[in-house]
């Protein structure tokens, strides 16, 4: 009787240690705008900043970005990716409010787009009348 209860009681902690969930994680990223970065490069004094947190559990981007300089407003703001630097891409999570800084929201990501943003291949651009394919950009890191 002994040994079936320690099998039972074994195959109980089993279960439950296996039915734990992974625990989640707030991932801490960054980005560090200028003109240089951009793709093609462009003469633009402008710089920036990116502060950007990532909840592994809910899939919850949050940013706030900073920037000045630029050669007039903002005429929009994104994450794009997935792309290496120095690679272009298409938008990924476009920003509600650009023409003060700072720009903060959030949004919930997919699991591929959590994945991209993990690997280091989304950036931050910001565009204006003078440069709208982007007048500064960084990549986003931890």
């Amino acid at each position: 009787m002994t040994i079936l209860k320690l099998t039972f009681a074994t195959l109980a902690l089993g279960a439950c240690l296996a039915a734990t969930p992974t625990l989640a994680e707030t991932v801490a990223l960054k980005a560090t705008l200028n003109a240089a970065s951009q793709v093609p490069v462009n003469d633009s004094k402008g710089t920036g900043a990116a502060a950007v947190t990532f909840d592994t559990a809910s899939k919850k981007l949050s940013w706030k970005v900073t920037y000045a300089g630029l050669t007039g407003p903002a005429t929009a703001g994104h994450f794009h990716g997935p792309a290496d630097p120095g690679k272009n891409a298409g938008v990924a999570v476009p920003f509600a409010k650009v023409d003060t800084s700072p720009i903060e929201g959030s949004a919930t990501l997919t699991d591929a787009q959590a994945a991209d943003l993990l690997a280091g291949k989304y950036y931050v651009n910001i565009h204006t009348k003078a440069h709208p394919a982007g007048e500064i950009r960084g990549q986003v890191t931890k």
